[in-house]
């Protein structure tokens, strides 16, 4: 009877040990599913879409670059932001935004017309002494690859880091006349662009290669060429028809 006892005994004791350790692991899983549901929803709220920079209908939180006072170039057509293409070269029809920005993703959707040419450009200075935001800004290109009058070298192509980078060949434009979707990451110097869901470009701004990219071409009569950490964004007036819809940016901390 006493080892009966002890042996009943024993399987009480195992089965309050099994029963304790499965509610200690009921209790850990519980956590680590409400620590895993909080990291998600933390991720998701870090994936937010962002502020919209155009609200379908109106020049809200734009204005010309370097000026003030009505814009004649842009307007609103089926819910877009379309440059009616009035600048005479590459310069005097551009809009800015009235905010500045740092680090950031900003996004916009797009098309052009056939031998289109258009851009964005972030981290734009105004000042009297810059006829156009190209002279600080870089800029991420939108141009009729194909259809330009001009034969185009591959760093004035669709998506570049105009005159600094090219494309990889994950580049995938939709043809003249339907719309695409662009990104541009800018974080610390660290940049991306992003087409169509793919990363066509990346590089690290102000690097060794960046330098003297800078200094040996395009911009070397620019000494303020991307100097700027922080500034405007820029919608591009080349002399041509461009339509711009779902323009969001999100701030980067």
């Amino acid at each position: 009877m006493i080892k009966l006892k002890l042996i009943t005994a024993g399987i009480c004791v195992s089965t309050l040990a099994v029963t304790s350790c499965s509610t200690l692991n009921k209790s850990a899983t519980a956590t680590k599913d409400s620590t895993l549901s909080k990291t998600e929803s933390t991720m998701n709220q870090d994936e937010g879409t962002g502020k919209n920079l155009f609200d379908g209908k109106s020049l809200n939180g734009w204005h010309a670059f370097n000026k003030s006072g009505e814009i004649k170039n842009w307007t609103i057509q089926d819910g877009a932001l379309v440059c009616l293409g009035a600048a005479v070269g590459d310069s005097g029809g551009d809009i800015v935004t009235d905010a500045e920005y740092e680090n950031f993703e900003f996004s916009w959707d797009w098309k052009i017309d056939k031998g289109g040419n258009s851009g964005v450009m972030y981290h734009v200075v105004e000042s009297s002494k810059y006829k156009a935001p190209w002279e600080t800004g870089p800029e991420y290109q939108m141009i009729d690859d194909d259809g330009y009058q001009d034969k185009l070298e591959d760093w004035q192509k669709t998506g570049v880091d105009y005159a600094m980078n090219i494309t990889n060949d994950k580049k995938k434009v939709s043809p003249v006349g339907e719309w695409n979707s662009s990104k541009i990451v800018y974080n610390n110097g660290h940049v991306e662009h992003w087409l169509n869901g793919e990363k066509i470009v990346e590089f690290q701004a102000g690097d060794e290669k960046w330098l003297k990219n800078k200094t040996e071409g395009k911009w070397k009569d620019y000494p303020d060429y991307g100097s700027a950490k922080k500034g405007h964004v820029a919608l591009q007036d080349h002399g041509n028809k461009a339509y711009f819809k779902n323009i969001q940016i999100k701030e980067l901390q």
